[in-house]
């Protein structure tokens, strides 16, 4: 059986952490060294991935899972770690889908490949798995730095589209990734005045920026968590749509985070539960209402585009879907094409894990509802797993831009 991680192995082991979102990782395992670990973020994404992945977990398993997994085995094989002084990460969400069962699909994996005796650390909300102790003070840190990795994001694709200086937004996000990480060292930048202050200046930076604004075609990006973001999850869409001159948004990681709390309030609510659990998650509900505020604000400032508040984006769903609906990304993902479509970005990639029954049901499933409401909204599901080839996914999302680009050049000649 696999080891668990001790607090004497903050000493002398290195914890290895899958990537996923590369702006909010690369600012969140700062986060976690400030507070005494040793991480190491993974950038190993070669096919031998999937391939690891295939081999030791079940081809019916949830695609990020065989990704993650695979990932994993893969780094641990490649001679580029001491495999007796390395931990792994990995989150879990507590919810009732196939995400719940990634530890004992991880240790499985590990036992099969010989790697038994790797500690496995469990990030989760839900006592899944004890693992090493996260204080709230992290929990505050790693919020603020998620803010920050959205704010970031938004910034990025918003003005790279249009840059006249090419690279000169890659540098700004290397610039503040870089200043914000050697902030979170000292234990700096995630206070209400402090993080405004903040804010502000990372807009004003990105506000300098020389652009020359064109219309392009609006993409939205949604889906299960892991395949949204992560370039191994999706085959590096957000690549493909740059090379298709678009302009694209992927709604940010604090709206799920406050998706996540927001539900576990209403099932403490609804069915009862811990008084001091709810206390917490209110505690931290509020802390994220305040930086979601302090990003908007800032963003107006500068004549950015700020994404909707989570509240709004809540509401937006009242008559299509039932707030019940929250097994992985839940209503959620269904509000996110929503306020998307309300935003301008009425193309929207709903990128969905094969079999992924959450995502099936409140992504693809919704699309007819979205369109009763919303004419102009023009959605493509897009299923991501092992035997789904990039051409065939490529020329779907092709396909979409079509339409996107004929409604763009009679809007033109409309004016």
């Amino acid at each position: 059986m696999s080891a668990h991680f001790t607090k004497e192995m903050r000493k002398t082991h290195t914890i290895l952490v899958p990537s996923m979102a590369p702006i909010h990782f690369s600012m969140l395992i700062r986060v976690f060294e400030s507070f005494g670990y040793n991480v190491a973020l993974l950038d190993n994404t070669s096919r031998n991935v999937v391939q690891e992945g295939l081999k030791y977990v079940h081809n019916d398993t949830c695609y990020p899972a065989l990704l993650v997994i695979g990932q994993f085995i893969d780094a641990l094989k490649s001679g580029k770690y001491d495999v007796n002084k390395v931990a792994l990460c990995i989150t879990q969400t507590g919810g009732g889908c196939r995400a719940s069962n990634y530890i004992h699909l991880l240790r499985k994996a590990l036992d099969k490949a010989g790697f038994g005796f790797v500690p496995v650390v469990s990030l989760n909300m839900s006592n899944l798995e004890k693992g090493f102790k996260i204080t709230l003070r992290m929990v505050r840190y790693m919020l603020a730095c998620l803010v920050y990795g959205d704010l970031i994001m938004y910034l990025k694709n918003q003005i790279e589209p249009y840059e006249v200086k090419k690279g000169e937004t890659n540098e700004m996000v290397n610039y503040w990734t870089n200043k914000l990480s050697d902030m979170f060292d000292n234990k700096k930048g995630y206070k209400g005045k402090e993080f405004s202050a903040i804010m502000d200046s990372i807009c004003a930076d990105f506000a300098k920026i020389e652009m020359k604004k064109v219309p392009k075609v609006k993409v939205g990006i949604v889906g299960e968590i892991y395949v949204k973001y992560a370039a191994l999850g999706n085959n590096d869409l957000e690549a493909f749509l740059r090379s298709q001159d678009c302009e694209y948004n992927l709604p940010g990681i604090l709206n799920f985070i406050l998706y996540c709390i927001d539900t576990r309030i209403d099932d403490i609510n609804l069915y009862g539960g811990s008084s001091l659990k709810k206390k917490i998650m209110t505690f931290l509900l509020n802390i994220g209402f305040n930086y979601e505020k302090f990003m908007i604000e800032a963003m107006e400032k500068y004549n950015f585009q700020a994404p909707s508040s989570f509240a709004h984006t809540k509401i937006l769903v009242k008559d299509i879907i039932g707030y019940g609906n929250k097994m992985g990304e839940g209503w959620l993902l269904t509000a996110e094409m929503v306020e998307l479509i309300e935003s301008g970005y009425e193309n929207i990639i709903c990128t969905q894990p094969f079999g992924c029954l959450p995502n099936h049901i409140c992504g693809k499933g919704m699309i007819r509802k979205i369109k009763e409401v919303h004419e102009n909204a023009n959605i493509v599901p897009i299923d991501y797993d092992p035997g789904a080839t990039r051409v065939n996914q490529e020329n779907r999302i092709k396909l979409m831009l079509a339409v996107a680009r004929e409604k763009l050049e009679n809007e033109k000649e409309a004016e």
